[in-house]
């Protein structure tokens, strides 16, 4: 009889210390990405779309996948709304956007290149999930020349809509076109 108490015991005290798995929610937000939405510089209430559009960063080689082909083409997209992610190490992310990519009439090709400067701050999100990085955008993106120097800037205007950045459910620049 002891022996069976004892074993009880035993067993008792060693699931005591189990504790419930730490798995991260697919649903937890995390790091969020820039939102950009385009407009009109017409008419600055329309919703216009990107016509055939390749974001590439300072150092990056393909540029952005906005889908999950695997020919090439995840790289461009069309829409009116771009998810983009800013560096996490850094105060700064530079981007170059191609409008009309891969027209082989290249006088339709135009390269803008704009510079995000922001602030970071880690923010704990739980003990499975770890931190996330959210961001205070400056009120004036850096738009460099456009790409070649000698052709107009496709952007005409970029407004900072949202500065701080925390979740990817509302625009957070937006460009007119």
């Amino acid at each position: 009889m002891k022996k069976i108490i004892a074993l009880l015991f035993v067993l008792v005290f060693s699931f005591s210390g189990c504790e419930k798995d730490d798995i991260c929610d697919a649903n937890t937000p995390t790091t969020p990405r820039l939102v950009i939405e385009f407009y009109s510089i017409s008419n600055s209430s329309v919703v216009k779309n990107v016509n055939n559009l390749k974001v590439i960063g300072d150092g990056m080689t393909n540029g952005i996948a906005f889908s999950s082909a695997i020919d090439g083409s995840q790289y461009v997209t069309n829409g009116s709304k771009i998810y983009i992610p800013i560096k996490t190490d850094t105060n700064s992310t530079t981007y170059s956007f191609i409008l009309n990519y891969g027209n082989t009439n290249t006088s339709f090709v135009n390269e803008d290149k704009i510079t995000f400067n922001y602030t970071h701050r880690d923010v704990f999100v739980s003990r499975a999930c770890g931190y996330k990085t959210v961001f205070t955008l400056d009120p004036i993106p850096y738009m460099q020349t456009a790409v070649p120097a000698t052709s107009a800037k496709w952007m005409q205007y970029i407004s900072v809509d949202k500065s701080n950045i925390d979740n990817e459910n509302e625009t957070h620049i937006k460009v007119y076109f």
